[in-house]
This record gives C-alpha cells, structure tokens and sequence, in this order.
C-alpha cells in the first residue's frame, strides 16, 4: 500500500492529475460562461471612456542598464557577505559592500 501512494505522490504523476482536473475545470468554465458579443469597441482598451489611440513605444537600453547594474550589484554583495566568516571581520566586510554600493549609486544617479 505505501509504495502505491508513493508511485501517486511522485511529481509527474501528480502534475499530470492535476492538469487534467485543471483542464476539466477550464473546460467547464468556458461552457458555463456567456458568449462574446462584439459590438462596437467592446474589445478595445477602456479609460473611463476615452478613446485612447494606439501608440509606439520606443525600447531604450538606459533603464535597462540600471536595472541590469542593480541586479549585479546585489547578487554579488550577496554572495560576498555568504561567503564572509563570522566574527568581527564580517562587520568590515558590510561596511565595505555599502560604501561600494553607494558609492556606484552615486555615480549613477549623477547624470
């Protein structure tokens, strides 16, 4: 009896059962709910009413660099202070990735 349960508790067969509950429950959903009817702008995006036009938005790499920075900066600071030993060392080794974290945040927020 438990090496059944083990086989039902094992990760692709439970995805698998709960897919298919899931699918059932979509599939029954999608029967109970009321048909689209599109009448004029009904799909359309909605403002409080506005007509809102559609328009271009233009990608820059600038904010994506600071984000890309950001991210970097943390995951080092946080692999340097996961790799720290412990003691009185440690307390030197956050003052030192705090100075160097404000001190690229200064550079950064300069232009």
């Amino acid at each position: 009896m438990k090496n059944i349960m083990e086989i039902f508790l094992s990760p692709p067969l439970a995805f698998l059962v709960f897919l298919a509950i899931f699918y059932i429950i979509y599939f029954l959903a999608g029967r109970l709910a009321p048909k689209l009817n599109p009448v004029g702008g009904k799909l359309k995006s909605y403002a409080c009413g506005e007509d809102i036009p559609g328009s271009k938005l233009q990608f820059g790499y600038r904010l994506f660099f600071f984000i890309a920075l950001f991210f970097t900066m943390m995951h080092v600071a946080a692999l340097v202070v996961a790799t720290l030993p412990s003691g009185p060392i440690a307390y030197f080794g956050l003052f030192y990735l705090g100075m160097i974290f404000l001190s690229v945040a200064a550079l950064v927020t300069r232009d």
